[in-house]
Protein backbone atom coordinates (compact mmCIF):
# COMPACT_ATOMS: atom_id res chain seq x y z
CA UNK A 1 0.00 0.00 0.00
CA UNK A 2 1.72 3.25 -1.10
CA UNK A 3 0.93 6.62 1.07
CA UNK A 4 -1.78 7.69 -1.16
CA UNK A 5 -3.76 3.96 -0.58
CA UNK A 6 -2.80 5.09 3.50
CA UNK A 7 -3.68 8.84 3.44
CA UNK A 8 -7.43 7.57 1.38
CA UNK A 9 -7.68 5.10 4.30
CA UNK A 10 -7.19 7.94 7.09
CA UNK A 11 -9.33 10.53 4.74
CA UNK A 12 -12.61 7.83 5.05
CA UNK A 13 -12.44 7.47 8.65
CA UNK A 14 -11.86 11.57 9.18
CA UNK A 15 -14.59 13.92 9.74
CA UNK A 16 -15.93 16.34 7.03
CA UNK A 17 -13.44 19.00 8.14
CA UNK A 18 -10.38 16.63 7.93
CA UNK A 19 -11.37 15.25 4.23
CA UNK A 20 -11.44 19.29 3.35
CA UNK A 21 -7.87 19.95 4.69
CA UNK A 22 -7.07 16.19 2.73
CA UNK A 23 -7.54 17.08 -0.26
CA UNK A 24 -4.85 19.60 -0.22
CA UNK A 25 -2.75 16.84 0.49
CA UNK A 26 -4.12 14.31 -1.47
CA UNK A 27 -3.66 16.11 -4.82
CA UNK A 28 0.61 16.46 -4.86
CA UNK A 29 0.58 12.85 -4.31
CA UNK A 30 -1.20 12.71 -7.30
CA UNK A 31 0.39 14.60 -9.22
CA UNK A 32 3.64 13.45 -8.36
CA UNK A 33 2.50 10.00 -9.09
CA UNK A 34 1.61 11.13 -12.06
CA UNK A 35 4.47 12.70 -13.25
CA UNK A 36 6.34 9.67 -12.05
CA UNK A 37 4.52 7.34 -14.79
CA UNK A 38 4.93 10.08 -17.63
CA UNK A 39 8.71 10.13 -16.82
CA UNK A 40 8.29 6.58 -16.92
CA UNK A 41 6.49 6.26 -20.04
CA UNK A 42 9.22 8.93 -21.94
CA UNK A 43 12.35 7.28 -20.74
CA UNK A 44 10.39 3.91 -22.31
CA UNK A 45 10.17 5.55 -25.15
CA UNK A 46 14.00 6.45 -25.54
CA UNK A 47 14.36 2.66 -25.02
CA UNK A 48 11.88 1.56 -27.56
CA UNK A 49 14.25 4.04 -29.71
CA UNK A 50 17.89 2.88 -29.29
CA UNK A 51 15.92 -1.24 -29.63
CA UNK A 52 14.76 -0.18 -33.44
CA UNK A 53 17.81 1.37 -34.34
CA UNK A 54 20.09 -1.32 -33.39
CA UNK A 55 17.57 -4.16 -34.79
CA UNK A 56 17.57 -2.39 -38.27
CA UNK A 57 21.51 -1.09 -38.23
CA UNK A 58 22.99 -4.35 -36.77
CA UNK A 59 21.49 -6.67 -39.31
CA UNK A 60 22.15 -4.26 -42.41
CA UNK A 61 25.62 -3.26 -41.55
CA UNK A 62 26.98 -7.00 -40.99
CA UNK A 63 24.58 -9.12 -43.34
CA UNK A 64 24.82 -8.43 -46.75
CA UNK A 65 22.16 -11.35 -47.62
CA UNK A 66 20.16 -8.92 -45.15
CA UNK A 67 21.01 -6.57 -47.15
CA UNK A 68 20.68 -7.63 -50.29
CA UNK A 69 16.29 -8.42 -49.90
CA UNK A 70 16.26 -5.01 -48.20
CA UNK A 71 17.52 -3.70 -51.31
CA UNK A 72 15.21 -6.40 -53.48
CA UNK A 73 11.99 -5.23 -51.58
CA UNK A 74 13.05 -1.20 -51.95
CA UNK A 75 14.49 -1.07 -55.73
CA UNK A 76 14.44 2.70 -55.47
CA UNK A 77 16.85 3.70 -52.45
CA UNK A 78 14.91 6.52 -51.77
CA UNK A 79 12.05 4.77 -50.69
CA UNK A 80 13.99 3.50 -47.82
CA UNK A 81 15.43 6.55 -46.73
CA UNK A 82 11.94 7.84 -47.04
CA UNK A 83 10.79 5.41 -44.69
CA UNK A 84 13.54 5.22 -42.10
CA UNK A 85 13.55 9.15 -41.74
CA UNK A 86 9.28 8.94 -41.26
CA UNK A 87 9.40 6.15 -38.56
CA UNK A 88 11.95 7.72 -36.33
CA UNK A 89 10.38 11.15 -36.96
CA UNK A 90 7.42 9.73 -35.37
CA UNK A 91 8.64 8.39 -32.09
CA UNK A 92 11.19 11.00 -31.56
CA UNK A 93 7.81 13.17 -32.30
CA UNK A 94 6.02 11.13 -29.55
CA UNK A 95 9.26 11.29 -27.38
CA UNK A 96 9.14 15.17 -27.24
CA UNK A 97 5.27 15.23 -27.20
CA UNK A 98 5.48 12.86 -24.17
CA UNK A 99 8.42 15.21 -22.62
CA UNK A 100 6.06 18.20 -22.88
CA UNK A 101 3.18 16.09 -20.94
CA UNK A 102 6.15 15.39 -18.07
CA UNK A 103 7.19 18.55 -17.95
CA UNK A 104 3.40 20.44 -18.30
CA UNK A 105 2.18 17.66 -15.21
CA UNK A 106 5.34 18.40 -13.14
CA UNK A 107 4.47 22.19 -12.95
CA UNK A 108 0.81 22.16 -13.20
CA UNK A 109 -1.22 23.61 -9.67
CA UNK A 110 -4.17 22.57 -9.88
CA UNK A 111 -6.43 19.42 -10.19
CA UNK A 112 -8.52 20.44 -13.28
CA UNK A 113 -4.68 21.38 -15.18
CA UNK A 114 -3.51 17.84 -14.06
CA UNK A 115 -6.82 16.34 -15.48
CA UNK A 116 -6.42 18.25 -18.77
CA UNK A 117 -2.19 16.95 -19.08
CA UNK A 118 -3.33 13.81 -18.02
CA UNK A 119 -5.92 13.08 -20.97
CA UNK A 120 -3.48 14.75 -23.61
CA UNK A 121 -1.04 11.94 -22.29
CA UNK A 122 -3.50 9.15 -22.84
CA UNK A 123 -4.22 10.27 -26.15
CA UNK A 124 -0.85 10.55 -27.53
CA UNK A 125 0.04 7.15 -25.93
CA UNK A 126 -2.96 5.85 -28.27
CA UNK A 127 -2.37 8.02 -31.31
CA UNK A 128 1.42 6.59 -30.93
CA UNK A 129 0.04 2.76 -30.54
CA UNK A 130 -2.42 3.10 -33.99
CA UNK A 131 0.34 4.70 -35.70
CA UNK A 132 2.57 1.30 -35.03
CA UNK A 133 -0.04 -0.45 -35.48
CA UNK A 134 -0.79 0.69 -39.06
CA UNK A 135 2.33 1.01 -39.90
CA UNK A 136 3.41 -2.68 -38.71
CA UNK A 137 0.23 -3.86 -41.23
CA UNK A 138 1.22 -1.90 -44.38
CA UNK A 139 5.12 -2.64 -44.04
CA UNK A 140 4.31 -6.22 -43.67
CA UNK A 141 2.21 -6.11 -46.70
CA UNK A 142 4.29 -3.93 -48.68
CA UNK A 143 7.18 -6.29 -48.13
CA UNK A 144 5.22 -9.21 -49.28
CA UNK A 145 4.30 -7.86 -52.46
CA UNK A 146 7.80 -6.16 -53.22
CA UNK A 147 9.05 -9.84 -52.22
CA UNK A 148 6.51 -11.60 -54.90
CA UNK A 149 6.97 -9.26 -57.77
CA UNK A 150 10.51 -8.30 -56.73
CA UNK A 151 12.37 -11.60 -55.68
CA UNK A 152 13.18 -14.37 -58.69
CA UNK A 153 12.89 -16.99 -56.68
CA UNK A 154 9.72 -16.64 -54.69
CA UNK A 155 8.54 -15.06 -58.66
CA UNK A 156 9.55 -18.47 -60.34
CA UNK A 157 7.43 -20.54 -57.64
CA UNK A 158 4.60 -18.60 -57.73
CA UNK A 159 4.45 -18.61 -61.55
CA UNK A 160 3.88 -22.73 -61.15
CA UNK A 161 1.03 -22.49 -58.26
CA UNK A 162 -2.68 -23.54 -59.56
CA UNK A 163 -5.38 -21.17 -58.33
CA UNK A 164 -6.09 -23.13 -55.01
CA UNK A 165 -2.31 -22.97 -54.13
CA UNK A 166 -2.26 -18.93 -55.13
CA UNK A 167 -5.49 -18.14 -52.55
CA UNK A 168 -4.15 -20.71 -49.97
CA UNK A 169 -0.53 -18.48 -50.09
CA UNK A 170 -2.28 -14.91 -49.81
CA UNK A 171 -4.00 -16.45 -47.21
CA UNK A 172 -0.98 -17.46 -45.05
CA UNK A 173 0.14 -14.17 -46.18
CA UNK A 174 -2.45 -12.15 -44.48
CA UNK A 175 -2.90 -14.83 -41.56
CA UNK A 176 1.12 -13.40 -41.14
CA UNK A 177 -0.03 -9.52 -41.59
CA UNK A 178 -2.81 -10.59 -38.49
CA UNK A 179 -0.63 -12.37 -36.11
CA UNK A 180 2.17 -9.66 -36.08
CA UNK A 181 -0.07 -7.31 -35.65
CA UNK A 182 -1.75 -8.75 -32.64
CA UNK A 183 2.04 -9.16 -31.34
CA UNK A 184 2.66 -5.87 -32.03
CA UNK A 185 -0.51 -4.81 -29.99
CA UNK A 186 0.08 -7.08 -27.45
CA UNK A 187 3.83 -5.42 -26.77
CA UNK A 188 2.31 -1.96 -26.75
CA UNK A 189 -0.26 -2.92 -24.43
CA UNK A 190 2.08 -4.62 -21.88
CA UNK A 191 4.46 -1.45 -21.80
CA UNK A 192 2.04 0.79 -22.43
CA UNK A 193 -1.12 -0.28 -20.99
CA UNK A 194 0.23 -1.40 -17.19
CA UNK A 195 1.26 2.57 -17.02
CA UNK A 196 -1.95 3.85 -18.56
CA UNK A 197 -4.07 1.89 -16.46
CA UNK A 198 -2.56 3.54 -13.55
CA UNK A 199 -2.72 7.13 -15.46
CA UNK A 200 -6.18 6.64 -15.32
CA UNK A 201 -6.49 5.43 -11.65
CA UNK A 202 -4.79 8.88 -10.56
CA UNK A 203 -7.33 10.77 -13.13
CA UNK A 204 -10.22 9.10 -11.32
CA UNK A 205 -8.98 9.85 -8.03
CA UNK A 206 -8.84 13.68 -9.80
CA UNK A 207 -12.09 13.56 -10.59
CA UNK A 208 -13.48 12.57 -7.35
CA UNK A 209 -11.54 16.13 -5.78
CA UNK A 210 -13.07 18.18 -7.94
CA UNK A 211 -16.37 16.68 -7.03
Amino acid sequence: MDELDILKKDWNKANTDYKKLSVKDIYPLLQKKSSSIVKTLFYISIAELMFWILINSIPYFYSDEYRQKLEIIYSNEYVLTGITFLTYGIILLFIYLLYNSYKSISVTDNAKNLMKSIIKTRNIIKCYVIYNLVIAGVSLIFGFYHALNNDPNIASQIENFSSKELAIAYAIMIICTVIFILIVYLFYKIIYGFLLKRLNKNYNELEKLEV
